[in-house]
């Protein structure tokens, strides 16, 4: 594990020293690793017009299935006309996966389907080539058929609307699923995607992954996806937010607004903590917010100017650290938001994989959680039980770099791990 920033003193792992703090070697049958599910495709992103986009019958911001010969052609005429931007391993879970292990350079494991025979050159042999090899894909379904393919299709307006050709990338079995895996995980990511069809394998294999995790007590991750397929699906995700145990969303603006009905963010945040433990809401040129709970006896007010919008003084115990829901006697929530680091980069040309690169950060955090716990459970960081190893405004922090690096870079997955970012006040807060 390699954890996130310089630390300064000895409490902080990698510690160098044995004391009173009853430090002890992890063995090696306790490694720390995340599982994700995934319809594992290849994304393909080419400018269009708005007029294309009605010929093929997607709305603009939404997200359709085409059909495999209709994926095809329109391939075919974007590559001819110079249209293609750029074609990437893709998947928003598979996507955090890769972008959590490069920070970490730690394990993770992929859970999906993939072509049973693979050649040099073909979109199988892509997505394995551009997945960090700390990504462990041992666990994929060799099936037969061809590899998803998810086209990212910008308008002139920067505007994010998807053709979607199936392929195998929801013939994932039930049987499959690995629950020992599953069972010793920090986290089970998951998209709302993997819900959205549910005479599809991959939607029993989904639920049987929760029905796991939940009585392991792993802590669920869920990615929204798209608005439109939030707004397609909202009633039956709300359903699944209130009748099984989902510990972190993760959304855009427009995501978590169609989900909850409110129009701002803060609030949107607030009203999705009715349901979960954590809410990372991002909002492109607007920055992120992250929202959780923390009980009473652990607030940290903040050091930094505070501030009112929605919620007044939303910031006030910004310093705190999340924790579930259920742990704290006296729940409250706490609520933190950074604009964009360094202002964004000068020019955005597709924000596709940003909020995938802040999920990566938040789960980094996460993990490195419970490895000091282990490593150092004595320590003053572990008085009761906590989410985060960092406050919800460092994490933000943390978040928002690396999205700049996806962001800076056009790529839809992290390129290589980030400088090690500075200790700031509040952590040093964390060991008075």
């Amino acid at each position: 594990m390699r954890f996130p920033g310089r630390r300064k003193t000895k409490y902080y792992f990698p510690v160098s020293d044995r004391g009173p703090e009853s430090l002890h070697e992890e063995s090696e049958e306790a490694h720390l690793y995340v599982v994700g599910i995934d319809q594992l495709l290849v994304d393909i992103e080419a400018r269009v017009t708005e007029e294309e986009l009605a010929a093929l019958g997607i709305p603009k911001g939404g997200s359709e299935v085409l059909d495999t010969a209709v994926v095809d052609r329109v391939y075919a005429d974007l590559k001819a006309s110079g249209r293609i931007v750029g074609e990437y391993a893709g998947g928003s879970v598979g996507n955090t996966l890769h972008n959590y292990s490069v920070l970490a350079d730690d394990l993770s494991y992929l859970i999906g389907t993939i072509n049973r025979t693979i050649c040099v050159g073909d979109y199988a042999f892509h997505y394995i080539r551009n997945t960090s090899s700390r990504v462990n894909l041992a666990h994929l379904q060799p099936v037969e058929g061809p590899m998803g393919r998810a086209f990212c299709f910008v308008s002139d307006d920067r505007e994010r609307s998807f053709g979607i050709s199936r392929g195998i990338m929801d013939d994932l079995s039930p049987d499959t699923v690995p629950a020992e895996l599953i069972a010793g995980a920090s986290a089970l990511v998951l998209t709302a995607y993997l819900l959205r069809d549910p005479h599809a394998p991959i939607h029993a294999a989904t639920r049987r992954a929760i029905a796991i995790a939940n009585a392991h007590r792993v802590p669920v991750v869920l990615s929204l996806g798209t608005e439109w397929l939030v707004r397609e699906q909202r009633h039956a995700l709300i359903e699944l937010l209130q009748g099984i145990e989902i510990a972190i969303l993760a959304g855009n603006y427009g995501e978590l607004r169609a989900l909850t009905g409110e129009e701002d963010p803060l609030l949107a945040s607030s009203r999705a903590l009715d349901w979960v433990d954590l809410v990372l809401l991002t909002r492109d040129k607007h920055g992120l917010y992250l929202s959780g709970w923390v009980d009473q006896a652990y607030v940290r007010e903040t050091r930094d100017p505070i501030m009112s919008k929605s919620i007044a003084e939303y910031n006030r115990y910004e310093y705190s650290r999340a924790m579930p829901r259920r742990s704290c006697p006296e729940p409250r929530k706490v609520f933190s938001h950074i604009n964009p680091y360094h202002g964004g980069p000068s020019i955005i040309h597709n924000t596709n994989g940003a909020g995938d690169a802040a999920l990566g950060a938040l789960l980094h955090d996460m993990v490195a959680n419970v490895h000091h716990r282990r490593s150092a459970p004595n320590s003053p960081k572990h008085t009761a039980q906590f989410l985060t190893y960092s406050s919800i405004h460092q994490v933000c922090k943390y978040a928002n770099r690396v999205s700049y690096e996806v962001l800076r870079n056009h790529c839809p997955r992290l390129l290589r791990g980030l400088p090690e970012r500075e200790d700031s006040l509040e952590e040093a807060y964390w060991v008075q």
